[in-house]
C-alpha cells in the first residue's frame, strides 16, 4: 500500500501568498515522511481551486521538494495546446529530476468548460483527440497529427521529457467510461465517492486493464504493477473531539466552495451533468466513508476496512481542505506519518 496526498488549495481566510508558502511547507513535510505523491486539482473560476495553473504551482513544488512525485489530477485537456503542454509537462520532469506524473481528464464541471468556451457535450470527444496528441507530442523529435480538431505537421520538439517513453499517466474518474477507458489504455487510476459508489469504477477499469495485459508503464512498489486508488479526506487527532473540531467547519467549507458554481448556475439545466461526492457535513461524510476522522488508531481501523472492502493498493489522502488552518492540518499529518503510515505498507 502506497500513499499519497491530494490538494484542491482552495481559497481561504489567509492572504494567498501565505497559503502558498504554507502549503509548500506542508509538502516538504510529507516528502520528509516518504509520501508517495502529491497531487494537485485544476479548477477555474472557482473558490475550491486557487492553482487553475497547476503547472506554474508545480514547477515550486518540484524545486522545494527532494523525493516526492508529483502531478496534477487532473489537466483538462481540452482547455489546452496538445504541443504547447508536452512543453510544460517536459519543464516539469526535468525541474523534479524525473518525479511528474501527468493526470489527464475532461473536467468534470460544464461551467468551467464553458467559461473557456468549450461545450461539455463534446468535451469527452475532444479529451480523447488532445489525449492522442499529446502522447505523440511526447514521444517524437518531430511530430505530426492529422484529427478532427487537432492538426499538426513536422514540429520540431527540441524539448524532451526526461522519463522514457514519458511520464507516466494517471486518470480519476467518478464514472465507469471513463474507468473503461483508462483501463483500456494502461493508466493508473483513481476514484472517489462512497464504497459502493467507488466499487463499480474499480471493478470497470480492472476489467479492461485485464484484458489489455496489465499497465503501459508499470510501477515498481505497487502491487500488480500500478496505482489502484481511491480518495479520501482523513484528519488524525490526539482524540476524536479533536478531530471533529478540526475536520467540521473544514468539511462545511469545502462542500460550500465545490458546490459553488452549482448553486450561481442553479437555473442553468447543467447541474445534473455533474457527477461528485457532495456529503455536506462531518456526520454524513463520515458516515458514507469520504472522510476518515479520529485518533490514530481510528483511522488505520477505517482504512484497513475500507482497504480490504475495495482491493486498492493506493490511497489518496485529502489532508489540508476547506479553511483548515496550517497548524491543524500539520498536526494531523504529523500524526498520520507517525501513528498510521506504518501499519499501512503491508496492507
Amino acid at each position: 500500500m502506497k500513499i499519497g496526498i491530494f490538494d484542491h488549495v482552495e481559497k481561504s481566510n489567509r492572504p494567498l501568498a501565505t497559503t502558498f508558502s504554507e502549503r509548500i511547507r506542508f509538502v516538504r513535510e510529507a516528502d520528509r515522511a516518504g509520501i508517495y505523491c502529491y497531487h494537485v486539482a485544476e479548477h477555474h473560476a472557482s473558490p475550491l481551486n486557487m492553482v487553475p495553473v497547476p503547472g506554474v504551482y508545480l514547477g515550486a513544488i518540484a524545486q522545494a521538494t527532494k523525493q516526492i512525485h508529483m502531478g496534477p489530477l487532473v489537466y483538462l485537456l481540452p482547455l489546452y495546446s496538445p504541443l504547447r503542454l508536452a512543453e510544460e509537462i517536459a519543464i516539469l520532469d526535468h525541474l523534479s529530476g524525473g518525479r511528474f506524473e501527468t493526470g489527464v481528464g475532461r473536467g468534470v464541471s460544464p461551467f468551467e468548460l464553458g467559461y473557456h468556451k468549450i461545450d461539455h457535450a463534446k468535451s469527452r470527444d475532444i479529451f480523447f483527440e488532445a489525449y492522442e496528441c499529446l502522447v505523440a507530442a511526447l514521444t517524437n523529435d518531430t511530430f505530426s497529427f492529422d484529427g478532427e480538431i487537432y492538426k499538426y505537421k513536422d514540429v520540431p520538439v527540441p524539448l524532451q521529457v526526461l522519463q522514457r517513453p514519458h511520464p507516466a499517466f494517471w486518470y480519476a474518474s467518478s464514472n465507469t467510461v471513463g474507468s473503461q477507458w483508462a483501463g483500456a489504455k494502461g493508466m493508473h487510476f483513481t476514484t472517489n465517492g462512497p464504497t459502493a459508489r467507488a466499487l463499480p469504477n474499480l471493478d470497470a477499469f480492472r476489467e479492461a486493464l485485464a484484458k489489455r495485459g496489465g499497465f503501459a508503464q508499470p510501477k515498481g512498489g505497487f502491487k500488480g504493477g500500478g496505482a489502484i486508488g481511491v480518495l479520501r479526506q482523513i484528519v488524525v487527532a490526539d482524540t476524536e473531539a479533536e478531530a471533529r473540531r478540526v475536520a467540521e467547519p473544514a468539511i462545511a467549507q469545502h462542500h460550500s466552495n465545490i458546490t459553488w458554481l452549482m448553486r450561481m448556475h442553479a437555473d442553468s439545466g447543467l447541474v445534473a451533468r455533474l457527477n461528485v461526492p457532495l456529503a455536506g457535513s462531518y456526520d454524513e461524510a463520515r458516515k458514507e466513508g469520504t472522510l476518515i476522522a479520529g485518533t490514530p488508531a481510528m483511522v488505520r481501523e477505517e482504512i484497513e476496512k475500507q482497504v480490504g472492502e475495495m482491493g486498492i493498493n493506493y490511497l489518496i489522502s485529502y489532508p489540508f481542505f476547506g479553511e483548515m488552518s496550517y497548524s491543524d492540518a500539520l498536526r494531523s499529518l504529523q500524526l498520520f506519518n507517525s501513528e498510521v503510515l506504518p501499519y499501512l505498507a503491508d496492507l
